[in-house]
């Protein structure tokens, strides 16, 4: 058993790749130069390894590089997305926009701020189970509608969002389709591929990159990139779309781990339900009860309650054993409850007990025992 309590909130940021790192500090130390600079040979080479990890991040992403723009993660993605949509939402009079009650605020706040700017904003409601019906999207579309957004893996149940059969409801509607995939990049890649999908945002540092990086896929639909105005301006970097030197030793990061994602893919799924099998098999004696649809969850996120245990109580008394989450249920920050959960329409007390427990293909297993014996004891208070 390993020392200390094992890491189990992969879901909020994942470990480095050792790999990854490697090639993180020799272009930290070595390779340092500017992607802009022209006139030497430092800057060349680093030119030459921002492209090279634009064609690995295209390759995992089912893309052409011409349509990999790096950011500084999925946030900035989400928002160059879709607050770079509205400037065309404006010109052609489609303000209305498609997405879930269920999506991370990353989406949510930059549509929440498109509502005060005079868009209309629909959010679908997921099942008890926590997806949405594709039928529940395509009878929320208009005319007018420019977006419709639908994250990829939920962050707080890993609940999967039947995203082919979405983009097959979209069908010939103009509207473009954007996906916040920064949970199910790594390992349900595949699903992005879809060439419906028109926008994907990716985090670095949830495939094993450090944080800071990510990407924006813009993918052409009938030769034609979607027209997004950028959010910055002041240097013209990445089509124009974000400006700034570009962080050459995260960009590498990124390229190579996510390279490594679809290299791995199969090995990482089934060590992760490996892993899966193994975790609910030692919980079945606490009775727990799983939030979501455990049929749809991506192989590496649990969200879990137990009758009669808070989160808050969970989490101390798991402290020397585990690093869990409480991600589904209240946030510590806001004092708001998990607007999924309630969204799904869960009871207060199954929410306010919610955990998410969250890992990787590098997770090593904890002490069951002592997990079961922590959450137990707070079982027969």
């Amino acid at each position: 058993m390993p020392e200390g309590p094992v890491y189990l909130d992969c879901a909020a940021t994942a470990p480095i790749d050792p790999r990854v790192l490697a090639e993180t500090i020799r272009f930290m130390t070595e390779e340092f130069g500017n992607a802009g600079s022209r006139t030497h040979e430092f800057g060349r080479r680093a030119r030459q390894a921002v492209e090279r990890a634009r064609d690995q991040v295209a390759a995992a992403a089912g893309c052409s590089r011409g349509e990999v723009i790096f950011t500084s993660g999925a946030t900035e993605s989400n928002n160059l997305a879709i607050l770079g949509l509205a400037e065309h939402g404006r010109r052609t009079g489609r303000r209305h926009i498609v997405s879930t009650a269920i999506e991370h605020n990353a989406v949510l706040e930059p549509l929440a701020l498109l509502a005060r700017n005079g868009f209309d904003i629909t959010l679908v409601a997921p099942t008890p189970g926590g997806w949405v019906e594709p039928a529940a999207i395509a009878a929320a579309l208009r005319d007018q509608t420019l977006l419709v957004s639908v994250m990829h893996v939920n962050n707080e149940t890993g609940v999967v969002q039947p995203l082919a059969d979405i983009a097959a409801a979209l069908g010939d509607h103009p509207a473009f389709l954007h996906v916040d995939a920064a949970q199910g990049f790594s390992l349900l890649g595949d699903d992005l591929r879809n060439g419906r999908i028109d926008l994907v945002s990716i985090s670095g540092h949830k495939i094993h990159a450090p944080k800071g990086i990510g990407a924006l896929i813009a993918r052409r639909r009938g030769g034609t990139r979607p027209p997004l105005a950028p959010l910055m301006y002041g240097g013209g970097q990445e089509m124009g779309l974000r400006p700034g030197t570009l962080p050459v030793h995260l960009v590498v990061a990124l390229g190579l781990a996510s390279q490594l994602a679809a290299s791995e893919r199969t090995m990482r799924r089934q060590q992760c339900l490996a892993f899966r099998q193994r975790l609910v098999a030692e919980l079945a004696p606490l009775w727990p009860q799983y939030n979501g649809d455990q049929s749809r969850c991506a192989p590496h996120i649990v969200n879990v309650s137990f009758p009669g245990v808070d989160a808050e109580s969970a989490m101390a008394a798991l402290r020397d054993v585990a690093a869990v989450s409480h991600g589904a249920a209240c946030s510590s920050a806001s004092g708001l409850c998990s607007h999924v959960l309630r969204a799904m329409g869960l009871e207060a007390d199954r929410i306010d007990g919610a955990l998410r427990i969250s890992w990787c293909h590098m997770t090593p297993e904890p002490d069951f025992h002592r997990f079961r014996a922590a959450i137990g004891s707070l079982t027969r208070r």
